[in-house]
């Protein structure tokens, strides 16, 4: 019988922070920006948490001609630029003692056969036991190779309670087909349950503190359906071109890039019903029944939009278009902005539109998910007591200020009775002393810990794929159609291309401005 009485000995209670066992982290593509902005300084964060085990060892595999000591040198520059807390040397000097780096081309044999002996002896010298995960921080076209030699070399199989797994970034394919047949490469090698697709924004705190918005209040759940919700707005803007990812974004898109992961998931867990638990099987089965009931636009041409950015003046600075960015082909039909409406055939949601959107050189910098709620049937009040007064709504910003913000009417002070539109505002910064842990360095203790619930499965890829390559279709045939780009055009520091007004206006809605 469990001694609720006193946590430390309740192996359930959520309390008491999660801490790996030993293992080898192994990083392919050590060198990348992914890299030394996010994944060794999450390393280092976690490290400085106390949720790394001594026997941990850190392995980084690139074409550099480093020394174990070169690649330490650069480890150790990541973290002090990058790294949340702060640099401490006690931390520093027990990672340092596990850190290696094998030189070699992806699909060298003998550059594998080095890696695995620097595993084997770091498992004897730390203690790491056999258990290894492999992070394939490397473009797409190279996994099938890296999974491939890792099964030849005797490194995918897990055997005597030991464990590998394998971490793969997106983009999850470029289409339904192609997704398919990286999960048929990927399953080959390694079961479902060692494979590891990392959405870092599934990683954010405000992500999580969605379903905790929904689930942990009785606050919330009466009004979470078509019965008052009119619309739901989901947005991910950047303030920023592409910068030096002309290589990767070209070709890619907006839509591919951000829609087909980072949104698609946000929408399942904001319109996903409420799981009998949050163990990862009854988590994606709930997000899987969304994504199965959402199909894209039926009139493609009406609620569909995509844009690219100009040359222009934000933030005080002139910036170039995106066909001007170095890299670019003059001829390129890549989007840097896309819109697209969703709906949700299912009891709780028919009827309601959810509006997703994404873009390169917005505004502001800013992600949130939106709710906005039908008008009351009734208002006992003149028309200019009220005409100002938009709708009710719920905004759940995930960044960069993490909160939750009400809007609603209120009584402006006086003898008259006039309604103005007020904010109700919760700040993470204002409520919580400790600072959200990044993405990265919750989903990376998961790969070592083996939990998965903030990781998406294949039928969740393939099922995003469904919904996202009608649009693409549709686009790659309007062009084809006309013989050139149909592409919109947008000036840095707006809200994107008048195409996209206009879909929500025929809706009789408009953009939140946030």
């Amino acid at each position: 019988m469990t001694d609720h009485s006193n946590p430390l000995r309740d192996p359930q209670d959520r309390r008491l922070p999660r801490i790996a066992g030993p293992c080898v982290l192994v990083i392919f593509g050590v060198t990348g920006d992914l890299s030394t902005k996010k994944l060794m300084p999450a390393v280092y964060d976690l490290a400085n948490r106390g949720l790394l085990p001594p026997g941990f060892a850190l392995v980084g595999f690139a074409r550099r001609d480093w020394a174990h000591q070169d690649f330490a040198k650069i480890v150790h520059d990541a973290v002090s630029e990058h790294a949340r807390t702060p640099f401490r040397e006690e931390v520093w000097a027990q990672l340092l003692e596990g850190i290696r780096f094998v030189s070699g081309e992806i699909g060298d044999d003998e550059a594998m056969g080095r890696l695995k002996e620097t595993i084997a002896d770091l498992d004897e010298a730390r203690g790491t036991g056999g258990n290894h995960a492999f992070y394939l921080s490397i473009p797409p076209k190279l996994f099938e190779t890296v999974v491939t030699q890792l099964r030849q070399h005797g490194l995918a199989e897990s055997a005597n309670g030991t464990w590998n797994r394998v971490v793969i970034e997106k983009p999850f394919g470029h289409d339904l087909d192609s997704a398919r047949e990286l999960n048929r490469v990927v399953s080959q090698v390694f079961p479902p349950e060692s494979v590891f697709r990392i959405d870092h924004y599934l990683g954010k705190e405000t992500v999580q503190n969605l379903m905790a918005l929904r689930f942990a209040n009785q606050l919330f759940e009466p009004v979470w359906n078509n019965r008052y919700v009119d619309q739901v707005q989901i947005t991910m803007a950047e303030d920023i071109g592409i910068g030096g990812r002309a290589g990767y974004y070209d070709g890619i898109g907006a839509a591919r890039d951000v829609i087909q992961n980072h949104l698609l998931q946000l929408l399942a867990h904001t319109a996903m019903e409420e799981p009998t638990s949050f163990d990862a099987r009854q988590l994606q089965a709930e997000k899987r029944k969304v994504l199965e009931a959402a199909q894209p636009p039926k009139q493609m041409d009406l609620h569909t939009a995509r844009g690219r950015y100009t040359s222009g003046w934000t933030g005080g600075q002139h910036c170039g278009a995106y066909l001007d960015e170095d890299g670019i082909p003059a001829d390129s039909t890549t989007e840097t902005y896309a819109a697209i409406r969703v709906d949700i055939d299912n009891r709780r949601w028919a009827g309601v539109p959810f509006y997703l959107r994404t873009g390169k050189r917005m505004a502001r910098r800013v992600t949130e998910v939106a709710l906005g709620f039908k008008r009351a049937p009734h208002l006992p009040f003149t028309s200019t007591d009220t005409e100002d007064l938009g709708y009710n709504a719920l905004v759940m910003r995930i960044q960069p200020d993490e909160g939750v913000t009400m809007r609603f009417g209120a009584k402006v002070p006086g003898s008259q009775m006039e309604i103005r539109e007020v904010n109700m505002d919760f700040a993470y910064g204002g409520s919580f002393t400790e600072s959200s842990p990044e993405a990265y360095e919750r989903l990376i203790l998961d790969v070592l810990l083996g939990d998965p619930p903030l990781f998406p499965q294949h039928e969740e890829v393939e099922l995003s794929w469904k919904i996202l390559d009608p649009i693409l279709d549709h686009w790659a045939e309007s062009d084809a159609r006309s013989r050139k780009s149909t592409m919109d055009e947008y000036k840095p520091g707006t809200w994107g291309p008048t195409s996209a007004d206009e879909m929500l206006a025929r809706d009789g809605f408009t953009w939140r401005r946030p």
